[in-house]
């Protein structure tokens, strides 16, 4: 999914979906040097999500050894 910066306000960016939609954003999540008229890229990181997985996976193993 892509997202375009339209406007800041006082602590959110302004943004317009894909559909057109507009909604505000927290500025905390939105990368630093972002600005006015920005492509923001939001997508599904496959590996890392796996790799969690495995790891909260390893935990919950550790917690009920024997």
């Amino acid at each position: 999914m892509k997202i375009i910066i339209d406007r800041i306000e006082e602590n959110f960016f302004v943004v317009e979906l894909e559909n057109k939609e507009m909604i505000n954003i927290p500025k905390s999540i939105i990368p630093t040097n972002a600005k006015v008229g920005d492509v923001i890229s939001i997508e599904v990181d496959v590996n890392e999500t796996e790799e969690r997985k495995e790891k909260i996976i390893n935990l919950m193993n550790e917690l009920w050894e024997d």
